[in-house]
């Protein structure tokens, strides 16, 4: 986005997300608060913004009360930026530790704020910046001593910048002001950057506009990372921002069985969600799913939890299923996840990459990692619900993979999320004369009406390969079965590796 938006004349901050979240940008000539606990981004946020207004020659000031300007320039290097177009004023000076500097420095008092606040509009009437950054408002505190002095002189501020035709943005300690609600109602705008750190894992930063006078914004907090080249914000996904597509035709699972199971394939726009305890075939009946649209031409993403990427690609090709031609044509996208490294809302945002790119059919595998990068279980079913009716939205056909805990009997999962899918297939263990076998059952769709039946499945260097119902068997669902028919019933032992089919 322009930093000066000519259709709406808002002004862009420099970082794109967060242009997003305040639909467009800042409202030009007006004082904005920026707060936040050191180390969340502010001085970077800041800079980005100043280099937005210089990229069009606009004049902008950086006006610094606690940092050098060697700090600040090696801010800009860090990150890549020349900040040739920024006039950086310092207001302590060099030889700040000099006799006559030290009342200033030790003892902070009315006439030194005077003094203070008389060089910065000095500085502003000789630039004539039209963006301004002043950093920090706790220097200011400090030397106001009384709140009632700093308010005046923060309201002093204001209408002298509004008188100079100047978008500033004002940055402040939140750590050392605490809950200023007074500078909160002075300033017209209010962006609140945080920093948590969790008992593993990386520091997860939010931000939230905690207020825009006369301007629709999008609330809640939203995740950000800091990297080379500014403030990355990935703006929080609402599902209702985005148009509705009908559904198509249901497309193959890459199985026959499969989609006579579920009552003709997997709808575009629903989501279906493959349960069961480990190594049961979960991952197995996704990939088909995945390697089917990818033979019809379309485009996929997978977004792997629980495993390495590598590991997956060698035990699929081993089923028959080479993924290896399809990433590298550019089909398929295979994203191994870390979810101590990555928050929810870059998630999020890799998820709408994928759609935006052209992929009809995504994976997530598995929820249960998913669900370790989120604070606790009912964000992760609010963001999951979101999420879902996006792509629902978007006609995406959405592949689930939820694990289990145990492997028969009374298995437990960590979350219950079918109710938000609009179809469950469920796998499961048992065993019959001797041996342990697996059974897969559709306990409900939406769109279809699907088998009753319980099928036996094999994974083999075929794939997934299903067989007759067993009509034979009570309590197959529950994991421990009673068997009442023949060897003829089940499908043939792979014994011999030589011929997987037996």
């Amino acid at each position: 986005m322009a930093p000066n938006n000519k259709e709406t004349g808002l002004a862009s901050t420099g970082t794109s997300g967060l242009d997003h979240i305040l639909n467009g940008g800042l409202t030009p000539e007006r004082m904005y608060l920026v707060e936040g606990t050191p180390g969340t981004g502010k001085t970077t946020l800041a800079m980005r913004f100043l280099l937005a207004g210089a990229a069009v020659g606009e004049p902008v000031l950086y006006i610094t009360l606690a940092e050098t300007e060697v700090e600040l320039r090696a801010v800009g290097d860090a990150h890549g930026w020349s900040l040739d177009g920024v006039d950086l004023f310092e207001m302590v000076p060099p030889d700040g530790f000099g006799e006559d500097q030290e009342q200033t420095l030790l003892h902070p008092s009315e006439v030194e704020l005077g003094e203070t606040v008389r060089d910065i509009m000095a500085k502003v009437d000789k630039i004539r910046p039209a963006r301004l950054v002043l950093d920090s408002l706790s220097e200011l505190r400090l030397l106001a001593q009384s709140p009632i002095r700093y308010r005046r002189q923060i309201l002093a501020l204001k209408h002298f910048f509004s008188t100079r035709a100047c978008t500033v943005l004002v940055l402040d300690d939140k750590g050392a002001s605490g809950n200023d609600l007074q500078l909160h109602s002075i300033a017209h705008g209010v962006i609140s950057l945080e920093q948590t750190l969790a008992s593993f894992g990386a520091q997860r930063r939010r931000l939230n506009v905690v207020k825009m006078r006369q301007r629709q914004f999008r609330g809640g907090y939203h995740d950000f990372e800091i990297e080379r080249g500014g403030l990355c914000v990935f703006p929080r996904l609402v599902a209702a921002d985005h148009t509705t597509q009908q559904s198509g035709e249901p497309v193959s699972t890459g199985s026959p069985e499969l989609d006579t199971l579920l009552g003709g394939g997997l709808v575009p726009g629903t989501a279906t969600l493959f349960s069961g305890p480990a190594g049961v075939g979960k991952t197995t009946a996704s990939i088909q799913c995945i390697e089917a649209a990818l033979k019809r031409g379309e485009k996929a993403s997978y977004f792997l939890f629980d495993e390495r990427a590598s590991t997956l690609l060698t035990r699929s090709a081993a089923l028959g299923l080479d993924l290896q031609p399809h990433i590298d044509s550019g089909l398929l996208e295979l994203r191994a996840i870390d979810p101590a490294e990555m928050s929810p809302g870059e998630f999020a945002s890799r998820i709408q990459e994928a759609v935006e790119s052209g992929a009809s059919m995504i994976a997530i595998d598995s929820l249960n990692a998913y669900l370790q990068a989120m604070p606790n279980e009912q964000f992760l079913i609010i963001q999951m619900h979101e999420m879902l009716s996006y792509l629902g939205q978007k006609g995406i056909v959405s592949l689930l993979i939820l694990g289990f805990h145990g492997i028969a009997g009374d298995i437990r999962t960590d979350v219950d999320l079918s109710y938000l899918s609009d179809t469950v297939v469920q796998l499961r263990y048992f065993e019959a004369l001797g041996e342990v076998r697996q059974a897969i059952s559709v306990i409900k769709t939406r769109t279809a009406r699907h088998e009753r039946t319980i099928r036996e499945f094999q994974i083999s260097s075929d794939g997934l390969r299903l067989g007759e119902p067993l009509d034979r068997f009570q309590g197959v669902l529950t994991g421990v079965p009673t068997f009442s028919g023949t060897r003829d019933t089940l499908m043939a032992s792979q014994i011999d590796p030589e011929n997987p089919r037996g």
